[in-house]
Protein backbone atom coordinates (compact mmCIF):
# COMPACT_ATOMS: atom_id res chain seq x y z
CA UNK A 1 0.00 0.00 0.00
CA UNK A 2 1.43 3.36 -1.02
CA UNK A 3 1.03 6.31 1.28
CA UNK A 4 -0.46 9.58 0.09
CA UNK A 5 1.88 12.57 0.23
CA UNK A 6 0.62 16.14 0.63
CA UNK A 7 3.01 19.06 0.36
CA UNK A 8 2.96 21.34 3.43
CA UNK A 9 1.86 24.32 1.32
CA UNK A 10 -1.14 22.47 -0.14
CA UNK A 11 -4.62 22.98 1.35
CA UNK A 12 -6.95 19.98 1.57
CA UNK A 13 -10.27 21.03 3.07
CA UNK A 14 -12.01 18.91 5.70
CA UNK A 15 -14.43 16.51 4.00
CA UNK A 16 -12.32 15.87 0.91
CA UNK A 17 -11.74 12.21 0.09
CA UNK A 18 -8.18 11.48 -1.06
CA UNK A 19 -7.37 8.00 -2.35
CA UNK A 20 -4.34 5.93 -1.50
CA UNK A 21 -1.07 6.69 -3.18
CA UNK A 22 -1.94 10.23 -4.25
CA UNK A 23 0.69 12.95 -4.53
CA UNK A 24 -0.53 16.50 -3.95
CA UNK A 25 2.14 19.04 -4.79
CA UNK A 26 2.90 22.58 -3.64
CA UNK A 27 0.12 25.18 -3.42
CA UNK A 28 -2.70 22.90 -4.53
CA UNK A 29 -6.18 23.56 -3.10
CA UNK A 30 -8.71 20.73 -2.75
CA UNK A 31 -12.30 21.55 -1.78
CA UNK A 32 -14.41 19.78 0.86
CA UNK A 33 -16.65 17.88 -1.62
CA UNK A 34 -13.88 16.58 -3.83
CA UNK A 35 -13.24 12.86 -4.33
CA UNK A 36 -9.76 12.20 -5.71
CA UNK A 37 -9.06 8.67 -6.92
CA UNK A 38 -6.09 6.55 -5.87
CA UNK A 39 -2.62 7.10 -7.33
CA UNK A 40 -3.43 10.52 -8.74
CA UNK A 41 -0.69 13.10 -9.02
CA UNK A 42 -1.25 16.85 -8.76
CA UNK A 43 2.01 18.55 -9.74
CA UNK A 44 1.48 21.99 -8.15
CA UNK A 45 -0.95 24.93 -8.07
CA UNK A 46 -3.91 22.72 -9.02
CA UNK A 47 -7.34 23.82 -7.78
CA UNK A 48 -10.20 21.30 -7.55
CA UNK A 49 -13.49 22.54 -6.14
CA UNK A 50 -17.20 21.82 -5.95
CA UNK A 51 -18.86 18.41 -6.18
CA UNK A 52 -16.06 16.89 -8.23
CA UNK A 53 -15.10 13.23 -8.62
CA UNK A 54 -11.80 12.31 -10.30
CA UNK A 55 -10.98 8.68 -11.08
CA UNK A 56 -7.79 6.93 -10.13
CA UNK A 57 -4.50 7.58 -11.88
CA UNK A 58 -5.12 11.20 -12.88
CA UNK A 59 -2.09 13.25 -13.86
CA UNK A 60 -2.87 16.94 -13.34
CA UNK A 61 -0.39 19.69 -14.12
CA UNK A 62 0.04 23.23 -12.75
CA UNK A 63 -2.77 25.78 -12.81
CA UNK A 64 -5.51 23.39 -13.87
CA UNK A 65 -8.91 24.50 -12.51
CA UNK A 66 -11.50 21.76 -12.13
CA UNK A 67 -15.07 21.77 -10.84
CA UNK A 68 -15.68 25.46 -10.28
CA UNK A 69 -19.00 27.14 -11.01
CA UNK A 70 -20.15 26.93 -14.63
CA UNK A 71 -19.75 29.98 -16.84
CA UNK A 72 -23.50 30.39 -17.16
CA UNK A 73 -25.36 33.58 -16.26
CA UNK A 74 -28.32 31.64 -14.82
CA UNK A 75 -26.20 29.67 -12.35
CA UNK A 76 -27.33 30.38 -8.78
CA UNK A 77 -25.07 28.09 -6.78
CA UNK A 78 -26.94 24.81 -7.33
CA UNK A 79 -25.10 21.64 -6.30
CA UNK A 80 -24.08 20.33 -9.72
CA UNK A 81 -21.17 18.01 -10.52
CA UNK A 82 -18.05 17.32 -12.52
CA UNK A 83 -17.12 13.64 -12.95
CA UNK A 84 -13.79 12.69 -14.54
CA UNK A 85 -12.89 9.08 -15.34
CA UNK A 86 -9.74 7.08 -14.68
CA UNK A 87 -6.24 7.70 -15.99
CA UNK A 88 -6.88 11.14 -17.46
CA UNK A 89 -4.04 13.47 -18.40
CA UNK A 90 -4.83 17.12 -17.66
CA UNK A 91 -2.10 19.57 -18.60
CA UNK A 92 -1.41 23.18 -17.63
CA UNK A 93 -4.25 25.73 -17.45
CA UNK A 94 -6.99 23.27 -18.40
CA UNK A 95 -10.44 24.29 -17.11
CA UNK A 96 -13.48 22.06 -16.62
CA UNK A 97 -16.72 23.34 -15.11
CA UNK A 98 -19.55 21.65 -13.26
CA UNK A 99 -22.96 21.19 -14.89
CA UNK A 100 -26.08 23.32 -14.65
CA UNK A 101 -29.66 22.57 -13.65
CA UNK A 102 -30.66 23.93 -17.04
CA UNK A 103 -28.69 21.04 -18.56
CA UNK A 104 -27.63 17.62 -17.25
CA UNK A 105 -26.52 18.95 -13.83
CA UNK A 106 -23.26 17.14 -14.56
CA UNK A 107 -20.21 17.47 -16.76
CA UNK A 108 -18.82 14.03 -17.57
CA UNK A 109 -15.41 12.97 -18.88
CA UNK A 110 -14.62 9.33 -19.71
CA UNK A 111 -11.57 7.23 -18.92
CA UNK A 112 -8.15 7.70 -20.55
CA UNK A 113 -8.80 11.17 -21.93
CA UNK A 114 -6.05 13.70 -22.60
CA UNK A 115 -6.41 17.47 -22.31
CA UNK A 116 -3.49 19.61 -23.39
CA UNK A 117 -2.56 23.12 -22.31
CA UNK A 118 -5.42 25.60 -22.07
CA UNK A 119 -8.23 23.28 -23.17
CA UNK A 120 -11.70 24.11 -21.81
CA UNK A 121 -14.61 21.75 -21.12
CA UNK A 122 -17.75 23.76 -20.37
CA UNK A 123 -20.84 22.90 -18.33
CA UNK A 124 -22.97 19.84 -19.12
CA UNK A 125 -20.58 18.41 -21.70
CA UNK A 126 -20.33 14.64 -22.01
CA UNK A 127 -17.08 13.14 -23.31
CA UNK A 128 -16.50 9.45 -24.00
CA UNK A 129 -13.33 7.52 -23.25
CA UNK A 130 -10.01 8.19 -25.01
CA UNK A 131 -10.97 11.68 -26.19
CA UNK A 132 -8.08 14.05 -26.91
CA UNK A 133 -8.32 17.85 -26.78
CA UNK A 134 -5.15 19.57 -28.01
CA UNK A 135 -3.96 22.99 -26.84
CA UNK A 136 -6.55 25.75 -26.41
CA UNK A 137 -9.57 23.80 -27.64
CA UNK A 138 -12.79 25.54 -26.58
CA UNK A 139 -15.65 23.12 -25.95
CA UNK A 140 -18.85 25.08 -25.26
CA UNK A 141 -21.72 23.95 -23.03
CA UNK A 142 -23.85 20.86 -23.63
CA UNK A 143 -21.50 19.32 -26.23
CA UNK A 144 -21.22 15.56 -26.67
CA UNK A 145 -17.93 14.06 -27.86
CA UNK A 146 -17.74 10.37 -28.75
CA UNK A 147 -14.96 8.00 -27.77
CA UNK A 148 -11.57 8.24 -29.50
CA UNK A 149 -12.42 11.64 -31.03
CA UNK A 150 -9.55 14.11 -31.45
CA UNK A 151 -9.99 17.88 -31.53
CA UNK A 152 -6.87 19.71 -32.71
CA UNK A 153 -5.43 22.92 -31.32
CA UNK A 154 -7.36 26.17 -31.18
CA UNK A 155 -10.66 24.70 -32.35
CA UNK A 156 -13.96 26.10 -31.09
CA UNK A 157 -17.02 23.87 -30.77
CA UNK A 158 -20.46 25.52 -30.64
CA UNK A 159 -22.78 24.68 -27.74
CA UNK A 160 -25.03 21.61 -28.15
CA UNK A 161 -22.82 20.22 -30.93
CA UNK A 162 -22.37 16.45 -31.23
CA UNK A 163 -18.98 15.10 -32.29
CA UNK A 164 -19.18 11.44 -33.28
CA UNK A 165 -16.80 8.73 -32.12
CA UNK A 166 -13.43 8.46 -33.89
CA UNK A 167 -13.97 11.87 -35.51
CA UNK A 168 -11.13 14.30 -36.15
CA UNK A 169 -11.46 18.08 -36.03
CA UNK A 170 -8.60 19.99 -37.63
CA UNK A 171 -6.71 22.81 -35.93
CA UNK A 172 -8.41 26.22 -35.62
CA UNK A 173 -11.71 24.84 -36.91
CA UNK A 174 -14.91 26.67 -35.94
CA UNK A 175 -17.48 23.90 -35.65
CA UNK A 176 -21.16 24.85 -35.73
CA UNK A 177 -22.65 21.57 -36.94
CA UNK A 178 -22.69 17.95 -35.77
CA UNK A 179 -19.72 15.87 -36.92
CA UNK A 180 -20.54 12.32 -38.02
CA UNK A 181 -18.69 9.33 -36.52
CA UNK A 182 -15.33 8.81 -38.30
CA UNK A 183 -15.76 12.23 -39.94
CA UNK A 184 -12.98 14.76 -40.44
CA UNK A 185 -13.82 18.46 -40.51
CA UNK A 186 -11.68 21.48 -41.33
CA UNK A 187 -11.98 25.22 -41.62
CA UNK A 188 -13.85 28.28 -40.43
CA UNK A 189 -16.72 27.63 -40.63
CA UNK A 190 -15.92 23.95 -40.51
CA UNK A 191 -16.95 21.68 -43.36
CA UNK A 192 -16.81 17.89 -43.66
CA UNK A 193 -13.63 17.09 -45.59
CA UNK A 194 -13.68 13.29 -45.54
CA UNK A 195 -13.14 10.48 -43.06
CA UNK A 196 -10.63 10.15 -40.24
CA UNK A 197 -9.06 7.08 -41.85
CA UNK A 198 -5.80 7.46 -39.94
CA UNK A 199 -7.74 7.41 -36.65
CA UNK A 200 -9.70 4.35 -37.78
CA UNK A 201 -6.48 2.48 -38.61
CA UNK A 202 -4.96 3.42 -35.27
CA UNK A 203 -8.09 2.16 -33.54
CA UNK A 204 -7.68 -1.24 -35.18
CA UNK A 205 -10.48 -1.24 -37.76
CA UNK A 206 -9.67 -3.62 -40.60
CA UNK A 207 -9.54 -2.78 -44.31
CA UNK A 208 -12.98 -4.12 -45.08
CA UNK A 209 -14.59 -2.08 -42.30
CA UNK A 210 -12.85 1.10 -43.48
CA UNK A 211 -13.71 0.37 -47.11
CA UNK A 212 -17.40 -0.03 -46.28
CA UNK A 213 -17.51 3.21 -44.28
CA UNK A 214 -15.74 5.02 -47.14
CA UNK A 215 -18.25 3.72 -49.65
CA UNK A 216 -21.17 4.65 -47.40
CA UNK A 217 -19.69 8.15 -46.96
CA UNK A 218 -19.48 8.67 -50.74
CA UNK A 219 -23.05 7.48 -51.15
CA UNK A 220 -24.36 9.68 -48.32
CA UNK A 221 -22.88 12.84 -49.75
CA UNK A 222 -23.41 12.16 -53.44
CA UNK A 223 -25.01 14.97 -55.43
CA UNK A 224 -27.15 12.58 -57.45
CA UNK A 225 -30.01 12.34 -54.92
CA UNK A 226 -31.33 14.24 -51.93
CA UNK A 227 -29.68 13.55 -48.59
CA UNK A 228 -32.74 11.64 -47.36
CA UNK A 229 -32.70 9.49 -50.47
CA UNK A 230 -28.97 8.90 -49.99
CA UNK A 231 -29.63 7.69 -46.44
CA UNK A 232 -32.19 5.21 -47.74
CA UNK A 233 -29.74 4.00 -50.40
CA UNK A 234 -27.02 3.41 -47.79
CA UNK A 235 -29.47 1.58 -45.54
CA UNK A 236 -30.34 -0.76 -48.41
CA UNK A 237 -26.70 -1.28 -49.39
CA UNK A 238 -25.35 -1.93 -45.86
CA UNK A 239 -28.22 -3.35 -43.74
CA UNK A 240 -25.94 -5.51 -41.60
CA UNK A 241 -22.73 -3.47 -41.37
CA UNK A 242 -22.42 -2.32 -37.73
CA UNK A 243 -20.23 0.71 -38.42
CA UNK A 244 -22.40 2.00 -41.24
CA UNK A 245 -25.54 1.41 -39.19
CA UNK A 246 -23.95 3.30 -36.30
CA UNK A 247 -23.22 6.18 -38.67
CA UNK A 248 -26.81 6.20 -39.91
CA UNK A 249 -28.09 6.03 -36.33
CA UNK A 250 -26.09 9.16 -35.45
CA UNK A 251 -27.60 11.03 -38.40
CA UNK A 252 -31.16 9.87 -37.73
CA UNK A 253 -30.95 10.68 -34.01
CA UNK A 254 -30.47 14.34 -34.83
CA UNK A 255 -29.55 17.02 -32.35
CA UNK A 256 -29.81 20.73 -31.69
CA UNK A 257 -27.34 21.51 -34.47
CA UNK A 258 -27.41 20.72 -38.18
CA UNK A 259 -24.87 18.29 -39.57
CA UNK A 260 -21.54 19.38 -40.97
CA UNK A 261 -21.63 18.70 -44.73
CA UNK A 262 -18.96 18.68 -47.42
CA UNK A 263 -18.73 21.84 -49.45
CA UNK A 264 -20.59 20.12 -52.28
CA UNK A 265 -23.54 19.12 -50.06
CA UNK A 266 -26.43 17.22 -51.71
CA UNK A 267 -29.83 18.93 -52.01
CA UNK A 268 -32.04 18.78 -48.94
Amino acid sequence: MTDTTIHPTAVVEDGASIGEGCEIGPFCHIGPQVVLGANSRLRSHVVIWGNTVIGEGAQIWPFASLGHAPQHLKYRGEDTRLVIGRNCLIREHVTMNAGTVQGRSETTVGDNCAFFTGAHVAHDCMLGRNVTLINNVMLAGHCTVGEFATIAGGSGIHQFTRVGHHAYIGGLAAVEGDVIPFGMVLGNRAYLSGLNVIGMKRAGFNREAIRNVRRAYRMLFSDDLTFKENIDEVQTEFPDDPLVQDLLGFIRAGGDRALCFPRHAPPA
